[in-house]
């Protein structure tokens, strides 16, 4: 790779106080003209000004000091590498206020970032284009000249001149809205000043939708655009919005700062969301729910996001990020608080539990790698910001300020976000600002307990050993780095500053006591815990770290899992631990397996997907042995009962969780091949297409990933014409997930081939690829094969934004042979993709430890599985 240049912000002589800036798109050619008059401020006599700017040419730039004459830029010199221009006046511009104007033109890229193109069909069936926006994280300077850095915070006053007959949103309010002096089918639409705001939150959107809305009752303006004739299915997020709004006010007790807040669906998006200030952008999936045809996953993705987005309305937007090695901050705090959010308007989705098998034990894993790296990146060039929007910054953000919010307590907490927030607002903050701020609220030492925390990557694995001394209970406790591959044994290990709680059998929901471990090892003394009671580490789930119990601990907690006295989060996590622990080495995987099988009374949906989560890594992983079939065998076994206890139908009374819970059983049968299942998908596949009986929305994707696994060519077709009539993209996009899982290679080549036609949405590709990597072996080569001879069009196609990553984690990381880790690396030195550089580390270290634990375990496991079903002698 070539060395890129040294990274430098951009100078300060010169400061944008206000940006004036009026744009013309063209939504036939892909085009936009722009003005840009900025006041700004001269701190320091310069005669050159330099600014960000990507893909756009300058056509005449002028610069005018206060009560002086106007002064013609002499050059204007683009450094395409950097993203920046340079324009040179014949003069010194000197010290004080003057307005910057900037006459220029732009493309409506369809690269889905910057001021881009993304293209729908009309309710009358045409294609047409809306022209809309995103900037994070440094994309603004592909819509206009600016200074495009989080820190440069400057007010907004956006004119956009659009066809008449088109809804034109920006940030702030309409405060005017004419008819266009030289074209009357154009309107100027002028908004109201924006506060002091950095560039990556500004955002307009032109195009045809409709609305829904609704005023919080703190009488905040709210609504949520759709595409047209499909108002209905803005409803739900418009009920979570109003609801989340003053939630918000009151946990941050600082009002929501904008007159208006709109939510709105975008046909092609990269990410889920984008939270520009009081004007949110959506891909369609996270947003648009239809009562009779999106199933309850669908709700609770959409009520987590809306959580998600309208927290960093006052985390992010009135208090901005100092610079992108702070991202962790913004994202880790959103992804934490949105589910506080989901919690407090849906509490019967008991969401605290899922956040521990979806972002806890996912940030856990990826964390454990030599290739992981610290929650605070120092970031330089712009494809460096891309490559940490990761499970590090979201998924290890959140859980280790739940871990904070634990430790602290929810109102010193509150307290001090409410200072923190007080004292920057409008302004920008580092993540030391913040435990300055709770360190005050709370008096612990929060800046030294986080920093080993964010500042260092990895996490502890702590070993537990007790012995009973008359009536009390001696535990000695002890921590080292948790490896991937097994337990870190340098001299210069690296220790943690460790929040511990401890409960025992005798009240397993209360905390018996609290200690903070701040050395290697420290011994504790329970008091009156007799030698019947178990002693349980971590109740909750909460604190970031992994446990391993000496064996007669564990042999204690067991019981707890079969008789549920163990909390449902605890029996999911003592799982999980032992997954993890058997992968890198540490015990046998045949332990888990035992472990697994005591599973059986199991009631909850989230330590069932855990559980479902875990068995399908492995079952990927003996995918490569040809013992296949006895892993699927168990997993029939070990998901049988549950699945005749639910059966196929929804009975009265039953909730959210229960609907989960069935679409996940159903899927895990009919995969694994469970004969009555199998049959009975068939059958109601077949009264679906056939118009005799809809299947409920719940039981759609069990039901289609069970007939296409087991079906032909005929299957195939059917899926594609479903897919086809879909008229919502939750429905395209749950077919396009499950359509790799068909068998036959000519029918695999099909699915990939499809993945790259006009009929999947470009953010779309990447899971159907991924769905054909992730359903077999064949899958799985095939996928890579695709992804290498389609490399050029797919690395264009996301020019290095974060889908790439995922795209090659989906599609190489269930390898487990070591020379597919030489094939991967090398592929990727031939073709690199700068903003996946880490992945593609982490995916070759991924493919490495799975070859190591399948050269340790596979024939204990094989073992294992024959002998569990042979008849006792």
């Amino acid at each position: 790779m070539p060395e890129r240049r040294p990274f430098v912000r951009l100078p300060t002589d010169v400061y944008p106080v206000n940006y004036g800036l009026s744009l013309k798109p063209d939504l036939i050619d892909f085009t936009f003209e722009g003005k840009l008059e900025a006041l700004v401020e001269v701190t320091q006599a310069t005669n050159q000004i330099v600014m960000n700017c990507a893909d756009i040419d300058i056509i005449t730039a002028s610069f005018v000091p206060q009560g002086g004459e106007e002064i013609n830029a002499t050059g204007f010199n683009y450094q395409n590498e950097d993203e920046k221009v340079t324009l040179s006046f014949p003069s010194a511009l000197q010290k004080g206020f003057g307005t910057l104007k900037i006459d220029f033109v732009g493309e409506l890229n369809d690269k889905m970032k910057g001021f881009y193109r993304s293209k729908y069909t009309s309710p009358t069936g045409e294609i047409r284009y809306a022209a809309v926006t995103q900037f994070e994280a440094t994309d603004a300077r592909r819509a206009f000249p600016c200074w495009d850095e989080p820190a440069i915070k400057a007010t907004f006053d956006i004119t956009l001149i659009v066809p008449k007959d088109r809804v034109a949103l920006s940030n702030m309010n309409v405060i005017d809205r004419k008819p266009h002096p030289d074209d009357e089918n154009l309107v100027e639409v002028k908004f109201a000043t924006t506060p002091i705001m950095s560039t990556y939150l500004v955002a307009f959107v032109i195009g045809e939708y409709d609305y829904v809305e609704s005023q919080s009752s703190d009488g905040v303006m709210v609504r949520v655009y759709t595409p047209v004739g499909k108002a209905e299915q803005g409803k739900f997020a418009l009920e979570v919005a109003t609801k989340t709004l003053p939630f918000y006010n009151d946990y941050f007790s600082v009002p929501y700062p904008l007159p208006k807040i709109d939510l709105i669906a975008i046909a092609d998006f990269a990410a889920g969301a984008m939270e520009n200030w009081g004007l949110v952008t959506y891909r369609e999936t996270a947003l648009l729910i239809d009562p009779k045809n999106s199933c309850s996953s669908s709700r609770q993705w959409v009520a987590l996001v809306v959580g998600h987005e309208l927290a960093h309305q006052w985390f992010g937007n009135l208090v901005t990020m100092e610079w992108w090695t702070h991202l962790w901050l913004n994202e880790g705090f959103a992804s934490w608080i949105e589910y506080l959010c989901v919690d407090h308007c849906f509490p019967e989705y008991d969401i605290w539990t899922q956040f521990v098998s979806a972002d806890y034990t996912r940030a856990l894993d990826l964390d454990a790698l030599d290739s992981s790296h610290p929650i605070e990146v120092n970031v330089g060039h712009p494809s460096e910001v891309d490559e940490i929007f990761d499970a590090i910054s979201y998924s290890k953000g959140a859980s280790v300020i739940r871990m904070l919010h634990n430790y602290i307590g929810d109102e010193d907490f509150r307290k001090g976000m409410n200072a923190y927030l007080l004292k920057f607002q409008h302004k920008n903050a580092s993540t030391e600002d913040l435990w300055d701020c709770l360190e005050q609220a709370s008096g612990k030492p929060i800046a030294a307990v986080m920093g080993s925390w964010t500042k260092q990557m990895g996490f502890p694995i702590i070993a537990v050993d007790q012995e009973q001394q008359g009536d009390d209970r001696v535990l000695k406790i002890s921590q080292k780095k948790f490896c991937a591959s097994g337990p870190h044994n340098e001299e210069n290990c690296p220790s943690w500053m460790v929040p511990i709680s401890i409960c025992t059998s005798e009240d397993p929901k209360c905390t018996k006591l609290k200690v903070l471990l701040d050395r290697q090892e420290t011994t504790i003394t329970l008091n009156s815990v007799g030698p019947d009671q178990w002693i349980k580490i971590n109740p909750g789930t909460v604190g970031f770290y992994r446990i391993q119990y000496s064996s007669s601990m564990l042999e204690s907690l067991l019981p707890g899992i079969r008789d549920l006295s163990l909390q449902p989060v605890d029996r999911l996590g003592l799982q999980n631990d032992l997954f993890s622990l058997s992968r890198a080495g540490m015990i046998s995987t045949v332990e888990v397996l035992k472990l697994m099988e005591a599973f059986v009374n199991e009631p909850n949906y989230t330590v069932w997907s855990d559980l479902s989560c875990n068995l399908g890594v492995l079952s990927s992983l003996l995918s490569h042995t040809d013992f296949h079939e006895e892993i699927q065998e168990f997993i029939r076994d070990l998901f049988t009962p549950i699945g005749l206890k639910l059966g196929w139908d929804s009975k009265p009374g039953e909730g959210h969780l229960d609907a989960l819970l069935r679409s996940l059983v159903l899927g895990k049968l009919g995969k694994a091949g469970h004969k009555p299942t199998l049959e009975e998908a068939r059958r109601r596949f077949k009264d679906h297409v056939d118009g005799k009986q809809v299947l409920p929305a719940d039981l759609r994707s069990p039901v289609y990933l069970t007939v296409l696994k087991h079906g032909d060519s005929a299957t195939l077709d059917t899926m594609m014409k479903l897919h086809k009539q879909a008229d919502m993209q939750e429905e395209k996009n749950r077919i396009e997930r499950v359509l790799g899982a068909i068998s036959a290679p000519d029918l695999i080549q099909k699915v990939l081939n499809f993945a790259l036609s006009e009929d999947v949405r470009p953010q779309d590709t990447v899971s159907v690829i991924g769905g054909v990597a992730g359903s077999s072996k064949q899958g799985r080569k095939a996928a890579w094969k695709f992804v290498k001879d389609n490399w050029e069009e797919l690395y264009n196609r996301y020019q290095g934004g974060f889908l790439i990553s995922r795209l090659i984690k989906l599609t190489v990381d269930g390898f487990a042979i070591d020379k597919m880790a030489v094939e991967v690396k090398s592929f990727f030195e031939s073709h690199p993709a700068p903003a996946a550089e880490r992945t593609v580390q982490q995916c070759c270290e991924n493919i490495l430890l799975n070859a190591a634990w399948l050269k340790r375990d596979a024939e204990d496991i094989h073992q294992y599985l024959l002998q569990r079903k042979a008849p006792p002698v």
